[in-house]
């Protein structure tokens, strides 16, 4: 088997699990690592995946690192707050001959459902240097789009499809995502990057774009919706504290409507501690996906994660490997913006084996 050479771009929360996976497979081989601390540059790359010394040392030096003109880079560097930045990565990348497999940028599942500058540019990157560009993620990337399209093909008719995130964040510890993207810790009042207009719709309007276009409904309107609960008592989470009164639970939906009905919705109910919000949609336990389908059949299909205490973690995991599997698969795609419906399915490579 040949092996795919591979640069890791991060080596923050889906960084460091992309790197410790790469170093299991046996058909990718890690060449280089990068990072923008300057607390890593110079250590090894097996270190910062918790593991043994592999003779990698993770750096700073974007051009040293391209100029190992690797088969691919997996680009899990973040995007929330720098979008643009992230395509201005990729167009180098691509415009090289270097696949790209990404969680930076989630509006890009479907790309015809997004920026169509932002679009045009990565395209012609990619036919400029013959290389494939693929952005996946546990949702967008999976729960909301290619499950649900997995599901449909159990359908004679679908009259509605509603995906639910049903999380708790407290174990989750980006502070910047949490408090200025989401809004937690926030007073009502203020407006988080979330409740701007168009913001949900770049994010999730392409999956939902994605979904009615695989459908055969190509005249999608994207409304969004916006809800914020305080928290009585002061919570001390992974990202900071948030203090009482302030946002402790949000909810939003980002909405297709298809002939004047709201067909296809991803709704997120996200609180940071379980308790808060209780009339909002709950599930079972937490760290819960739930698809509704309602039509001939109708269904309902539960995707759970880890356990109550490891959901969050085993929820970065697979948003991970949504990305490293796929790797083998978008260096074999024709050069282009490529996403799951595109590809093969994009299974492990030898996941029984045992690793020491």
């Amino acid at each position: 088997m040949s092996k795919r050479r591979v640069v890791q771009w991060s080596t923050g929360g889906v960084g460091k699990i992309a790197l410790r996976a790469v170093l299991q497979r046996p058909e990718l081989e890690l060449v280089g690592a990068w990072t923008q601390s300057e607390e890593k540059v110079g250590r090894d790359a097996g270190a910062l995946a918790g593991g043994a010394a592999v003779g990698i040392a993770a750096t700073n030096d974007a051009d040293a690192l391209l100029a190992l003109e690797p088969d691919c880079v997996i680009y899990a560097a973040s995007g929330e707050s720098r979008p643009g930045e992230c395509a201005d990565d990729f167009v180098e990348m691509l415009s090289r001959g270097i696949n790209v497999v990404t969680t930076s940028i989630p509006g890009l599942v479907h790309p015809s459902g997004y920026d169509p500058d932002v679009v045009g540019r990565l395209d012609r990157a990619c036919r400029d240097g013959g290389a494939s560009l693929y952005a996946s993620g546990i949702e967008p990337g999976f729960a909301a789009d290619h499950l649900v399209l997995t599901l449909a093909t159990l359908s004679n008719r679908i009259d509605t499809v509603r995906t639910q995130e049903i999380f708790t964040y407290g174990a989750y510890p980006v502070a910047f995502t949490m408090f200025e993207v989401f809004g937690f810790g926030k007073p009502l009042e203020h407006a988080c990057l979330m409740e701007l207009p168009g913001v949900q719709a770049s994010a999730w309007g392409p999956p939902v774009r994605m979904v009615a276009a695989h459908l055969g409904a190509a005249d999608v309107e994207i409304r969004e919706t916006y809800e914020k609960e305080v928290t009585p008592r002061t919570l001390h989470v992974a990202a900071g504290t948030i203090e009482a009164g302030t946002v402790g639970a949000v909810r939003f939906e980002t909405i297709g409507v298809i002939d004047g009905r709201e067909a296809i919705v991803i709704e997120h109910v996200n609180r940071m501690a379980e308790d808060l919000a209780p009339h909002w949609p709950t599930a079972a336990r937490d760290g819960t996906y739930r698809i509704v389908l309602e039509g001939d059949p109708s269904l309902r299909c539960d995707l759970t994660l880890g356990s109550p205490e490891t959901f969050s973690e085993h929820g970065m995991i697979a948003t991970t490997m949504r990305i490293v599997n796929a790797v083998p698969a978008v260096c074999a795609a024709d050069p282009g913006i490529v996403t799951a419906t595109d590809l093969p399915l994009t299974l492990p490579t030898e996941p029984f084996r045992r690793v020491t």
